[in-house]
C-alpha cells in the first residue's frame, strides 16, 4: 500500500476560507462606511454642544443680572400653565431677541455660522456661512420636586436631521432662586 504523498486545500477548505474572508470583509466596510457618516456629521455635532450650551448659559447671565425675575425662568405652559417666558417644544435654532435669550418670543431669524473655507483660515473671502434651518431646540424648565419652588431643571435638546439620520444633544443643568 503506497500513500500518496500530495498536499494542499480542498475545494470545501477553499470555499469555507473564502466566506470566512468575505464576512470580515463586509463587516469592515460596514465600520468605514459608518465611520464616515460619523465623521461628516461632526461639524454638525460642534454645533448642537455649543447652541444646548451657550441656551443654558443665557438663562443664568439673565437670571444673575436680574434681567428676569425667578417666576420667568420657566416655560410659556410648561407642566401646568407656569407662565414663563420660554416657548414650550421643538424650536428653529433663531438669534436671540432683545432679551438676549434663546427660545423666547421676541427671537430673530434663524442664525447662521461662518466656517473658514478650503484655505482653513476664517475672514477670508473663502469663508463659507451655513444657515442652520436643519436644527431645532427645546428649552425644558420644570421645577425639581421637594425643593421648594427654589430649584429648577434645565434640560436643553438641539436635533439635527443628517441625512437619513435624525442626531441630537441633550444638556442637562440645574439653577436655584439663589445667584
Amino acid at each position: 500500500m503506497q500513500l500518496s504523498s500530495s498536499k494542499g486545500f480542498s475545494l470545501a477548505e477553499t470555499v469555507i476560507a473564502l466566506g470566512v474572508l468575505a464576512t470580515g470583509v463586509i463587516g469592515a466596510a460596514g465600520v468605514l462606511t459608518a465611520g464616515m457618516a460619523n465623521l461628516n456629521s461632526s461639524p454638525a455635532d460642534v454645533v448642537m454642544t455649543q447652541k444646548a450650551t451657550q441656551a443654558i448659559e443665557a438663562v443664568f447671565s439673565a437670571r444673575d443680572s436680574h434681567k428676569l425675575s425667578w417666576s420667568q425662568i420657566r416655560n410659556v405652559n410648561g407642566a401646568a400653565g407656569d407662565g414663563g417666558i420660554f416657548i414650550d417644544g421643538p424650536q428653529p435654532l433663531t438669534t436671540p431677541g432683545s432679551d438676549g435669550l434663546v427660545n423666547t418670543a421676541d427671537d430673530g431669524p434663524v442664525e447662521t455660522v461662518t466656517l473658514p473655507g478650503p484655505d482653513q483660515i476664517i475672514g477670508t473671502g473663502d469663508d463659507q456661512v451655513i444657515t442652520l434651518g436643519g436644527y431645532t431646540r427645546e428649552i425644558m424648565i420644570r421645577d425639581v420636586a421637594n425643593e421648594n419652588g427654589e430649584l429648577r431643571s434645565i434640560v436643553v435638546t438641539v436635533t439635527f436631521q443628517n441625512g437619513g439620520t435624525k442626531r441630537s444633544y441633550t444638556l442637562t443643568s440645574f439653577i436655584s432662586s439663589y445667584s
